[in-house]
């Protein structure tokens, strides 16, 4: 087994996964069997609790793993599904070594963190090449080198290069930041996150060094008299107008064949043709379309961020590219209750929690259903606009969800039976509908000419569903069950055929999509706003 290890140093938010997942796909391109993994050095047991503000986008794997937002990179840079074994916390291992502790397995020794804790994380990445067979580990270490939670995933580092030298090379992302008074690249902090580095006996393989602008060679030269690495591996990683176009920037510099001659591995010819041509189409789709997108997560004190809606915004561009577009999204604050969206091309209303903002997202839906404005639920967007329906066309004015209001007259959107006992109990973390199930369409719905076939698998993650002692007053009303579990009892799918296009899912297609394969469904909802 091979692993390549990769850090970050300077600050967080530089692009590690986008890195990781970059050399993966570099490695498989030369057949390579390769797998990504994500280390995170909370204590949470994995990041299904945390608010998407704090953490950004919860990425679910088709096993039910809630995840961090760069397993959806790996995935989607790599074309794989990844499961449970591609991702571990600092949480994980101590409930690991805890649990071994009630067990008397280390045999009443006093059980030490420096001990007792590198081991079990060097077998958890073991274990993710063994589940996924593979030769090659990518192993991402989340947050920044120096930050005290993470010490310990570098002693493992440090252990397994000891130990296995020639099947271990380490890739530090650092940030070359250029100070506007300044108007150059400075190399200082970068250097500094290395000498942090050194400090816990660790000396970088490759530096990958991340800023708006090229770095050039001058500075290259310092970080390699004060680093001690090569120039030659030393790597400009500047913006790009594309993410999937950081592969083919590393590609020029030869980074995936010095990695591969380092770990002395085995390769074949590369073929990275698909993803040329993908890049080449990212550049041709000139044609503008404007996307709401009617969210609550995305506003932190002055800034928008959309980190929590990661899967939703590259589903939106792979189905734009395949269709020679150019979306531009615009974002709307659901606790806004008199948004603009004349102008248009589409919306969509997707994931959420809780009755914040719930108004705001419910009149969304009413414009777009009554203006005739393509529009896409997503999970809580299809709650919203059941809602919304029941509302406006049922006249069932105090419709709501059991998770906004209790008590509500017309719960038209209530919690699962199976989740009644785990909310009474408090029993949240990972005990909601999770990974992926099966959904049967209905032959005379959009969405089975969409797929094209009539038993999907698509990925949840909820606690509430469709009440099904509406559904017959909601299908008489003109709503189509487009999709159910196979047994008949859930609604995993809703639509109105008098529309260009009105889809609700209570299933994450976006979880699903890929740049080399745009999911059905954005691709079909991207069509009908022309």
């Amino acid at each position: 087994m091979k692993f390549v290890i990769i850090s970050g140093g300077v600050l967080s938010g530089l692009g590690k996964g986008i890195t990781s997942a970059s050399i993966g796909l570099l490695l498989k391109s030369r057949g390579i069997k390769v797998t990504a993994m994500k280390c995170d050095m909370y204590l949470n047991l994995d990041a299904g609790t945390m608010n998407p503000i704090e953490h950004g986008e919860v990425f679910v794997t088709d096993d039910g793993t809630e995840t961090d937002q760069d397993l959806g990179h790996y995935e989607r840079f790599l074309d794989v599904n990844l499961t449970k074994d591609n991702y571990t916390t600092n949480g994980q291992i101590y409930k690991l070594v805890l649990d071994k502790e009630r067990k008397l397995e280390y045999d009443g020794k006093c059980v030490e963190p420096y001990h007792a804790l590198p081991p079990e994380i060097i077998k958890k990445w073991y274990k993710a090449g063994e589940t996924n067979n593979v030769d090659t580990v990518l192993i991402e270490l989340g947050g920044t080198v120096g930050e005290y939670e993470g010490l310990l995933f570098f002693e493992a580092v440090r252990r397994l290069k000891l130990l296995k030298p020639k099947d271990i090379v380490l890739v530090h992302v650092g940030y070359l930041p250029t100070p506007p008074s300044i108007g150059e690249l400075k190399s200082k902090p970068l250097q500094q996150s290395i000498g942090v580095l050194n400090s816990l006996g660790l000396m970088p393989d490759f530096i990958v060094c991340r800023s708006e602008l090229a770095v050039d060679e001058k500075r290259k030269e310092k970080i390699a008299l004060a680093s001690g690495v090569p120039i030659g591996n030393i790597i400009a990683a500047p913006d790009v107008e594309s993410i999937y176009e950081v592969p083919l920037v590393l590609e020029k510099q030869k980074l995936a064949e010095k990695i591969i001659k380092k770990l002395f591995l085995k390769k074949k010819k590369k073929n990275l043709k698909d993803w040329i041509d993908l890049n080449k189409r990212i550049k041709n789709s000139k044609k503008e379309i404007r996307i709401g997108i009617i969210g609550k997560y995305q506003k932190t004190g002055d800034y928008v961020l959309t980190d929590s809606y990661v899967c939703v915004v590259e589903a939106i561009k792979h189905a734009g590219w395949k269709l020679g577009l150019k979306p531009k999204l615009i974002w709307f604050d659901s606790e806004k209750e008199d948004n603009d969206y004349s102008n248009l091309n589409g919306m969509i209303v997707p994931q959420g929690w809780g009755k914040r903002g719930i108004e705001g997202k419910i009149n969304a839906v009413k414009y777009a259903r009554e203006n005739n404005i393509p529009y896409l639920g997503l999970c809580y967007g299809m709650q919203m606009a059941v809602i919304e329906f029941a509302r406006n066309v049922l006249n069932m004015k105090q419709a709501n969800t059991e998770e906004a209001d209790p008590a509500t007259k017309y719960p038209v959107i209530h919690i699962m039976k199976s989740q009644k006992l785990k909310i009474k109990s408090q029993n949240y973390g990972g005990t909601i509908r999770l990974g992926a199930y099966p959904c049967k369409l209905n032959t005379k719905s959009k969405l089975y000419k969409i797929y094209n076939k009539e038993l999907v698998s698509e990925r949840h993650r909820h606690r509430y569903e469709f009440n099904n002692k509406f559904k017959k007053q909601f299908e008489n009303k003109g709503m189509v069950i487009s999709g159910t579990s196979p047994d008949g009892k859930l609604v995993e799918a809703i639509e109105l055929t008098n529309h260009k296009f009105f889809v609700g899912t209570q299933f994450h297609p976006e979880y699903k999509s890929r740049p080399l394969t745009p999911h059905p469904i954005f691709v079909e909802f991207l069509k009908s706003t022309q």
